[in-house]
């Protein structure tokens, strides 16, 4: 289902999508071996204007992932990068267009597929530390029901008539606690990113996903939650 993608970061999966031993190493050894760090905010076509919908995994009362989060930010201090806070901890699983180009009958239609599929609970799990080229994230494990969920919305989407974006091909699933604001060389970085790595991963329980018109306020990313589905 998951394909090689220049794109994406890393660019080709795991092996293996339902261990955590192979997902984590994958992740770890990609980010290890990248060299220059990107700016995250450079980005074409976003301004303090825009508004975008997505589909997100939102963690507000989660005080396990909020404390492990913070302690990990501890741990990168004084490298300069915009720390993620303990509101703005997502998961984002698909896009689903720009809010000017999508009606609110559309976006009814999309929920009401959505809630036809019946989508199911299920528990993951946040690993330190991994990153990108213009982050640093936890990785996700499994990533198996990740990619189905975002299948599934995807394919919602597609019967809804709304734009969507990447394939399921090029989904990586991650969450992202800061954010790097600057080109520069990623070594720093990475060798703080590594005396992290043994914290104790944390258990996530995802049984509602959320449809969000996403925002940028500076060097943040905020939300509003349009629809939240509970999984069953």
């Amino acid at each position: 289902m998951l394909l090689t993608d220049s794109r994406a970061f890393p660019a080709e999966p795991p092996a293996d999508l339902d261990s955590p031993e192979a997902i984590t190493a994958h992740d770890q050894s990609v980010f290890d071996a990248t060299a220059t760090m990107k700016n995250h905010w450079d980005r074409a076509g976003w301004s303090e204007e825009r508004r975008a919908l997505y589909w997100f995994l939102t963690f507000p009362d989660d005080s396990a992932l909020i404390g492990t989060a913070r302690a990990c930010q501890e741990g990168l201090d004084g490298l300069g990068l915009d720390l993620v806070p303990a509101d703005g901890l997502h998961v984002t699983v698909a896009r689903v267009g720009e809010s000017v180009d999508t009606s609110p009958e559309v976006l009814a239609e999309l929920v009401r597929r959505v809630r036809q599929r019946g989508l199911k609970s299920f528990e993951i799990a946040a690993h330190p530390l991994a990153g990108s080229q213009g982050a640093v994230r936890f990785t996700l494990t499994p990533w198996r029901p990740l990619v189905a969920l975002h299948a599934a919305l995807a394919a919602c989407g597609r019967e809804a008539g709304v734009t969507g974006g990447r394939q399921t091909s090029s989904f990586r699933p991650h969450l992202s606690i800061a954010y790097n604001p600057s080109v520069r060389p990623a070594q720093p970085i990475i060798d703080q990113v590594s005396r992290l790595r043994e914290i104790q991963p944390v258990p996530l329980e995802i049984t509602g996903v959320d449809l969000v018109e996403l925002r940028r306020e500076a060097r943040e990313y905020r939300w509003e939650v349009l629809h939240r589905l509970e999984l069953q």
